[in-house]
């Protein structure tokens, strides 16, 4: 079985609305070979076809959301927020891991997740999200 990663997003989160890609990779160093990306998808979408791809193979999958930017200044802004968060983060890790030594973290029950499929979607519903997707990208 392979691995699923994506963002924990709150359900009002603008990028729930945003077209996603899939990013499919090896799970280890050993193997070398270029990743694979596949999509626009809408988000149950994209997390429903990369559990069907992980489920039975050793790949690693992260689900994304892909950023419309028409600008440089968007792409050079996102990446100054990305680095940013990333600083953050460390100094939250740093602090969350000294609090929560000596405590067993609970797997994450994927049965119980409501925002997305876990039967892959059918070539119809695919393009049918295409479709949408592309109606938002074209104003």
């Amino acid at each position: 079985m392979g691995a699923l990663v994506t963002l924990d997003l709150p359900a009002d989160a603008p990028a729930l609305t945003l077209p996603w890609i899939i990013t499919f990779g090896p799970m280890n160093d050993e193997e070398e070979w270029e990743p694979v990306v596949c999509g626009p998808y809408e988000r149950a979408h994209a997390l429903a076809l990369a559990e069907a791809v992980v489920a039975d193979e050793e790949l690693m999958a992260v689900v994304e959301p892909l950023q419309p930017h028409v600008t440089v200044e968007q792409i050079q802004g996102d990446i100054a927020a990305s680095r940013m968060a990333a600083e953050n983060e460390d100094l939250e890790t740093a602090a969350l891991d000294a609090e929560l030594a000596g405590y067993d973290a609970e797997p994450h029950d994927h049965d119980h997740d409501d925002d997305h499929e876990h039967e892959p979607p059918s070539v119809d519903e695919i393009r049918a999200g295409f479709a949408r997707i592309a109606a938002k990208l074209a104003p």
